[in-house]
């Protein structure tokens, strides 16, 4: 089961060009590590979820290959290469190993994430 982050406040991340499309970038977000995405499959979107994997111990999410498993929009972690569905933090091998899910926009060109 993943965890929802509950939108508090938004924090301005960069600007949206800043992120080649399908891949991640890493931020700090009121202290913690964030993994935010840029998917451009069909309409540009992002995500954010939890940089730290915790499966291998290490803070590698945002380096992490995005793709597709089935209908789920996923990023494989580098190291054991375990599938973090990008819309719920979801780890699909080990569940019990998601992480948490962050609310994710954009908004005149600058992506913002919900903390």
């Amino acid at each position: 089961m993943h965890r929802d982050i509950q939108l508090q406040n938004w924090t301005a991340i960069c600007p949206v060009d800043d992120i080649v499309p399908d891949t991640g970038v890493c931020a700090l977000v009121n202290g913690e590590q964030v993994a935010v995405f840029r998917v451009a499959s069909g309409e540009q979107r992002v995500f954010a979820i939890g940089n730290f994997d915790p499966n291998s111990g290490a803070a590698v999410l945002a380096r992490g290959l995005v793709g597709s498993v089935g209908e789920r929009v996923v990023v494989a972690s580098p190291i054991y290469k375990h599938h973090f569905d990008l819309e719920t933090g979801e780890c699909l091998e080990a569940p019990e190993h998601s992480v948490p899910r962050y609310q994710a926009r954009i908004e005149s060109g600058t992506v913002w994430v919900g903390a």
